[in-house]
């Protein structure tokens, strides 16, 4: 039989009386809890684990949420850079010590947080969780779309504009949007006969390939990185390698190799 303590950790450890009745905890349910002390009262109608984050406690005691990034960092979304401070989510929407509050209904849905995140963050952060979310199916674009009709968020209409459901990686995003703000033509999964596919291709000329953490996860998917690479010197598609890393602290760097490269396998005309 389905516990609190099982629905709570399905939670994140803190949840409200209305979510725990929703996920199908009945009161007898949540007040054996709370006499085995399995579970805390933390405020009127919230609830937590013993071992339940203290931020997230304190968000419980608040009545709010996680939000914005914070909440698509949990949900596994493509976030950039983690906040300094917790972004939350509260229908009263008051300040709360050490933290972002976005006023907001509660319980969040993916739709929200990606609005918040669009909403709150720099542009490239904002399209990564975003098209991150499309990608997963947790949101549709016809409803972002519909999400940012006053004429004030013309920009941010531009920016879901730019989401690509078939983007492979944050890299991918991240490099596509520095490139793209560049001035540059960026084509993404070309195929190049007897190659497979190259993550980007940019100007019809260079390709771009882009390195996870995990990227040689044995000795046969080493060989098959060098075959490739060694392709695409074969097929005369030049291509560049990019990390994360190098995208996140030097994209001026990034933008400016690219630039060169170009320059140097463009034909003279």
């Amino acid at each position: 039989m389905r516990t609190i303590t099982d629905a709570l950790a399905e939670m994140g450890g803190v949840a409200s009386t209305s979510s725990l009745t929703q996920a199908g905890l009945s009161r007898r349910n949540i007040e054996a809890g709370l006499l085995d002390a399995s579970v805390q009262r933390v405020a009127r109608g919230v609830y937590a684990l013993p071992d339940a984050d203290p931020w997230l406690i304190h968000a419980g005691r608040n009545r709010a949420v996680p939000g914005c990034v914070t909440a698509a960092f949990a949900a596994g979304l493509w976030v950039v850079r983690r906040p300094d401070k917790p972004h939350l989510a509260a229908r009263h929407g008051k300040p709360i010590e050490g933290c972002v509050v976005h006023r907001s209904g509660v319980p969040l849905t993916h739709l929200d947080l990606v609005c918040q995140s669009l909403r709150c963050l720099p542009p490239l952060e904002g399209l990564t969780i975003a098209e991150s979310a499309v990608k997963k199916g947790l949101v549709h674009l016809s409803e972002l779309r519909c999400r940012f009709p006053a004429a004030r968020e013309k920009a941010l209409l531009g920016l879901v504009a730019r989401i690509r459901p078939q983007s492979g990686s944050i890299i991918e995003t991240m490099a596509r949007y520095l490139l793209e703000e560049a001035g540059l033509t960026v084509e993404l999964q070309v195929n190049i006969p007897g190659m497979g596919h190259v993550d980007l291709l940019v100007d019809g000329l260079l390709g771009i390939e882009t390195d996870g953490y995990a990227y040689h996860s044995s000795r046969a998917a080493y060989r098959e990185d060098r075959r490739r690479w060694n392709l695409t010197v074969v097929r005369g598609v030049p291509t560049l390698r990019v990390t994360f890393e190098m995208l996140l602290s030097e994209p001026r760097e990034f933008v400016r190799m690219v630039h060169q490269a170009l320059a140097t396998y463009r034909p003279a005309h």
